[in-house]
Parts: C-alpha cells; structure tokens; sequence
C-alpha cells in the first residue's frame, strides 16, 4: 500500500512540474498540441535535424524554423466547441 501512495505521489509531482505529462482531465485537444508543440520544439532545438528537413523540403533552416515555430503557436487547430 505505501508504495502505491508513493508512486501516485511521484505521479502527481511530476505532473505539476511538467505540462505535457497530462492528467486524468486532459482532454484529447490538450493532449495533441502538446504532442505537436513538443515534436516541434524537438525539432528546432536540435540543428542537424532542422537541417536535415530543410534540405529535404528545399527550404532555409531559419524558413522552416520559423514555420515550425508558427506550427507551435497553432497547435492542433481551434479547440474544440464545448456543449454547456
């Protein structure tokens, strides 16, 4: 039993320190900007992967990191509508 609170506590800890682990409530759109925003960030954070895709896609690196950065802000698109 107490290594079972401990490991929810562990789990509620890093959950608080980090976003993009989610929680119970996370909701599906939640969940997939931040997939979206982690990848892309992964990208541009690791400069011979940025230059790989850029000279995949016959772009500069700073066109395509600044249309990843843009891909960052939108997310997964306009959240969903709630029904209240």
């Amino acid at each position: 039993m107490a290594d079972k609170l401990r490991t929810l506590q562990n789990l509620e800890a890093l959950q608080a320190r980090h976003i993009g682990t989610g929680h119970a409530d996370t909701t599906k759109y939640e969940w997939e900007s931040n997939i979206i925003r982690d990848s892309y960030a992964s990208y541009i954070g690791h400069p011979p992967l940025l230059a790989y895709m850029a000279v995949g896609m016959g772009e500069s690196k700073e066109k395509m990191r600044v249309a990843m950065i843009e891909k960052m802000v939108r997310g997964a698109g306009n959240p969903p509508e709630t029904q209240e």
